[in-house]
């Protein structure tokens, strides 16, 4: 590693940690509808909003309203994603006059989308209109980020607040979280993107004659506004296919820095928001820690493996240096690295480089990071409810240790919130491993692999596990483009989310319920370096311990394989 490795380092978490305290406090205030410097001029903007669409801002919901109004909402934004894929071809902002998609493949990417997930069987610069690219994708990278940070909120009101029945209102959070807590962000990304270099166009593709003297197109649109919101809302979609490794995407160091800092920047400021929902920022420090923990040790791993050479290559000069195939060259392998990690960490499934060409460790890194569900700062909002499910299980765990009643916050898990913290543990392994032995038992999936042996299983797992942890990378070598796949990574997508979302809201409103008993001298603290260790370790032994036969199968074989 270089100086200039070192220094990226530092920089991108300079970039995510300084603001995360203050940015926290924002997403509080916004929330809860507090004043903030944005109010005079988004403040009519939001009550335009509530009268346009008949909303009473004061009036709360149930988590039940709150779950069925979700539910609608999505529901509603899947079927107008849908038809516009479908349709394309007779709408208009077409300029290259793509026809619509295949349905399967329409299917695929509205759920995608809706569900915040990105996944693309497709090349978007050869596939979607620019109607498309706006209208469609980038509202749904909007809503899905901002639903996300809805029921982080629900969770939230439902840890801090006693004796309650509501959770707030779907419709008000959903508005204030896109209209103060992404738009103004992702204007001043795209602003700066922009002045990078990515273009923000509705001209046609541009005919270019190469050196060689054949005609090339060069795919232009309005794709800075999309990839602002890609990142900063942990969407991962990208413009063009190649996404952030093509030059029009991530043209400069400067993009590539901010462009990797902004996918976490606000899951890890939405761990500071969480504190002052319960009152105590000390819970905040603590979650952060575990977060940050966990990303270093997949990181420190993944750039020990990625700086290895490879000892089957018997070319002694090649074998000085790390293995370069698929790794972003403009900005080296640190940056590749420290972007598989990130993306993977933060569902956000973007890359500047081929996870397919990564090392076998660290492919594994990067699938261990979403085995473990979004709790490694994970997507907006999403995250962290992950997260905090995660904080109820280790407290769980520490009860029947000490012979205790568990309790969190001075909330006392009964059995209703034992049952539906159980539920979320099975939705991983039936995205994964269910949906996987299926595509891997028949044929005609196991036939768009472009790999044998381990890699190639490796290939698969990481897809249907991409699907259901809602991070939309990809070992680019599956051929997913195909009607099963499209139908079954769909699929896995909906149970990643809504697996989660659904007893996320109803354990908000179990806990919302409950009287708040004072935090004494024997209450299990849940704010210290123990607790930390033990967040640690709950969440890697119960990811290991459900994922480890498989990854036995494809990355520790391949690692073994190659004779290290």
């Amino acid at each position: 590693m270089h100086s200039y490795d070192y220094w990226l380092i530092l920089a991108f978490f300079a970039l995510v940690l300084i603001p995360a305290p203050f940015l926290g406090r924002f997403y509080y205030k916004v929330m809860e509808g507090q004043r903030t410097w944005l109010s005079p001029v988004l403040g009519p903007v939001e009550r335009g909003c509530y009268r346009l669409a008949g909303v009473d801002p004061h009036s709360e919901q149930s988590w039940q309203k709150y779950t069925l109004a979700l539910l609608a909402f999505n529901l509603a934004g899947f079927l107008l994603l849908f038809t516009i894929l479908l349709l394309q071809n007779y709408l208009p902002l077409n300029p290259q006059n793509l026809p619509g998609q295949e349905w399967t493949q329409a299917f695929n990417t509205a759920v995608s989308f809706m569900t915040n997930t990105n996944w693309q069987s497709y090349s978007g610069e050869a596939t979607l209109s620019y109607l498309s690219q706006m209208v469609g994708l980038t509202v749904q990278n909007f809503v899905s980020a901002a639903t996300g940070l809805a029921v982080l909120v629900a969770l939230c009101r439902g840890i801090g607040r006693k004796s309650a029945h509501t959770l707030g209102n779907f419709w008000v959070d959903m508005t204030r979280a896109t209209l103060y807590g992404l738009l103004p962000l992702c204007l001043l990304l795209a602003l700066f993107l922009v002045w990078q270099g990515v273009p923000q166009t509705f001209a046609q593709y541009v005919s270019a004659l190469t050196l060689q003297g054949v005609d090339q197109v060069i795919p232009l649109g309005p794709a800075a506004s999309q990839i602002a919101i890609k990142q900063l809302g942990t969407n991962g979609g990208g413009f063009f296919g190649v996404n952030s490794a093509h030059p029009f995407e991530n043209p400069s160091a400067w993009s590539n820095l901010f462009e990797v800092g902004s996918i976490i920047l606000i899951p890890a400021a939405l761990v500071f928001t969480f504190g002052h929902y319960v009152k105590d920022l000390r819970q905040s420090r603590a979650i952060i820690a575990c977060m940050l923990a966990l990303f270093l040790i997949g990181g420190s791993v993944s750039l020990w493996a990625e700086y290895q050479p490879n000892p089957s290559l018997n070319n002694a000069a090649v074998e000085q240096s790390a293995p370069q195939e698929g790794k972003e060259a403009r900005f080296g392998t640190t940056a590749t690295v420290l972007w598989s990690v990130t993306t993977t960490a933060a569902s956000n499934g973007s890359v500047n480089g081929m996870h397919d060409s990564l090392n076998p460790l660290s492919g594994m890194v990067s699938m261990i990071n979403m085995m473990v569900g979004e709790v490694i700062f994970g997507g907006v909002g999403a995250g962290l409810y992950g997260m905090l499910l995660n904080v109820l299980i280790a407290v769980f765990l520490a009860g029947l240790m000490i012979g205790r009643t568990p309790e969190y916050l001075g909330k006392k898990l009964q059995a209703k919130e034992v049952q539906l913290l159980v539920v979320t543990l099975l939705v991983m392994p039936v995205g994964v491993l269910v949906l996987g032995a299926l595509a891997a038992s028949l044929p005609g999936p196991m036939a768009t692999i472009s790999n044998p042996g381990p890699h190639g299983f490796s290939q698969l797992l990481y897809a249907y596990t991409s699907a259901s942890a809602n991070n939309g990378s990809a070992f680019a070598g599956l051929g997913a483009n195909t009607p099963f796949h499209n139908l079954m990574l769909g699929l896995g997508m909906l149970i990643g989310r809504f697996g989660y979302i659904l007893p996320v809201l109803a354990l908000a409103g179990s806990l919302a319920q409950k009287k708040a008993a004072p935090i004494g001298q024997n209450s299990f603290p849940t704010h210290g370096p123990l607790f930390v260790t033990l967040l640690t370790v709950t969440i890697l032994l119960v990811g290991g311990l459900t994922f480890l036969p498989s990854l036995a199968l494809g990355p520790i074989a391949e690692h073994l394989s190659l004779g290290f």
